[in-house]
């Protein structure tokens, strides 16, 4: 009767097992596993490309700077001799999300680059052109010239679907060794202190992303490119199982601004937020940390048309949750212009929602963007009038105003000043405007006392000359 007992015992937990098997389809072994991803690299590994750039950067010829004799005469940065022009190569990956040669890789593969190459996986090459680059998510998209030819590419999955733990697939050009692919699962969603770019959302996995990675494809099972490959965290400059990689809904919208005209628009909220601590929850009688703390509203924001005010705290966009100011960001950089949004917040400790209209940043003022010239130490800066529109494309608070630098280009700017440097004064005079700036550089008699604001810090700077 016992062994009866026993055998039915088994035939039970048999059942049992073989049952809740085919309910979770985790494979079994190792084996099983390495054969279920050959299917899924025939059909994705051929859309991902190598991506060549060439930049020009500037140097002095200076065969002894690190010697102390010459240190000692020529400075502490050892250089001298003429300035000199060399060609700097970036090595990255690529992936095509068009049949007609559309290509999304990384802003800092291509940053500067004077001449694009794209390799296929065939081996054949192309001259690219940058249709847009997007240095906020950095992101870029490349177009090359397939004439009549349909090339095999990825279709962009929902990023939104995935679950720590699903399998994925990195595949890129590491250390330029050639096309690699590398296995490993989802390790974490939304990490937002990688510190990559202004948008920190991004996607954490195991599988081995190595230099060279940059721009690859990261997919599911399915076959569908769910994230770019951007950065790792590491020590030794190689993979310890911890790399990084832009949502497929974020890479989506940057595609279709560059099918759109190679502009990204973004939806604008006009607000300043905090990330509701331990402390602020406490206060306000939440259960836990949770939310963005609103601090500040422009007086355009459509959160404020929404009836929003300082000290709520956002805890749900459409429905998501919404654990702290960096999330709230992706979540609105990823809703198109255009639509109605339920916000949801937390006010005297009552949630409620409302809705809101995803707006453009308005240009409160004309930019008139306009090129620094003459012997000044701001000459080579492109320099604009300070909108909500403005401060929205360099990433700065809405509420700033004055004359901010779009852009170095050449000249003494270069040694002084930053993209995104808030000029304050000039010669004691407050700058306003792009105007006001270009008539004191013009009565300048060759002493210059400079102010600006470099994120959030003002630097002083005094030149003579």
């Amino acid at each position: 009767m016992r062994a009866i007992i026993h055998f039915a015992a088994a035939l039970l937990l048999f059942a049992m097992a073989g049952q809740a098997a085919a309910e979770t389809a985790v494979p079994d072994t190792r084996a099983q596993i390495q054969l279920s991803f050959a299917p899924v690299v025939k059909r994705t590994a051929p859309a991902v490309v190598n991506v060549y750039a060439q930049r020009m950067v500037a140097s002095r010829e200076n065969a002894f700077g690190a010697d102390p004799f010459f240190r000692r005469f020529f400075g502490q940065d050892g250089t001298f001799g003429r300035p000199r022009e060399q060609v700097q190569n970036s090595l990255g990956s690529g992936v095509i999300v068009d049949p007609k040669g559309v290509i999304v890789t990384n802003n800092h593969v291509i940053r500067g680059g004077t001449d694009i190459k794209v390799v296929l996986a065939d081996k054949r090459e192309f001259e690219a052109h940058l249709l847009l680059a997007d240095e906020r998510t950095d992101l870029a998209v490349l177009q090359i010239d397939v004439r009549d030819e349909d090339l095999p590419f990825l279709s962009l999955g929902d990023s939104e679907a995935l679950d720590v733990g699903d399998l994925v697939l990195a595949i890129g050009n590491p250390f330029g060794v050639g096309q690699t692919v590398t296995s490993g699962i989802i390790s974490a969603l939304a990490r937002t202190q990688v510190g990559i770019s202004d948008y920190q959302f991004f996607i954490q996995t195991d599988a081995a992303i190595n230099p060279g990675n940059s721009g690859g494809a990261l997919v599911n099972m399915a076959g569908e490119l769910v994230g770019i490959n951007t950065a790792i965290f590491s020590k030794s400059g190689g993979s310890i199982g911890i790399g990084f990689a832009i949502p497929a809904n974020m890479v989506r919208t940057v595609v279709a601004s560059a099918r759109l005209g190679g502009e990204v628009k973004r939806p604008w909220l006009g607000v300043e937020l905090q990330n509701v601590t331990a402390e602020i929850a406490d206060s306000l009688g939440m259960a836990r940390p949770e939310g963005a703390l609103v601090i500040s509203l422009h007086p355009e924001s459509p959160l404020t048309r929404a009836g929003l005010k300082r000290g709520d705290v956002i805890l749900a966009i459409e429905g998501k949750p919404v654990e702290n100011a960096q999330e709230l960001g992706y979540r609105v950089a990823t809703t198109p212009i255009g639509s109605t949004t339920i916000v949801e917040y937390l006010r005297g400790g009552k949630r409620t929602e409302t809705q809101v209209t995803m707006v453009a940043a308005p240009e409160t003022v004309a930019r008139n963007e306009t090129l620094l010239e003459g012997a000044n130490p701001l000459a080579g800066m492109v320099a604009a009038n300070l909108s909500p529109a403005v401060s929205e494309e360099l990433g700065l608070p809405a509420d700033l105003t004055g004359v901010v630098a779009l852009r170095i280009e050449d000249g003494p700017a270069l040694r002084f000043f930053r993209k995104g440097d808030i000029v304050l004064e000039v010669n004691g005079i407050t700058i306003d405007s792009v105007e006001t700036l270009a008539k004191v550089l013009a009565e300048g008699e060759g002493f210059w006392r400079i102010a600006v604001n470099r994120g959030g810090r003002i630097l002083k700077l005094s030149v003579s000359g």
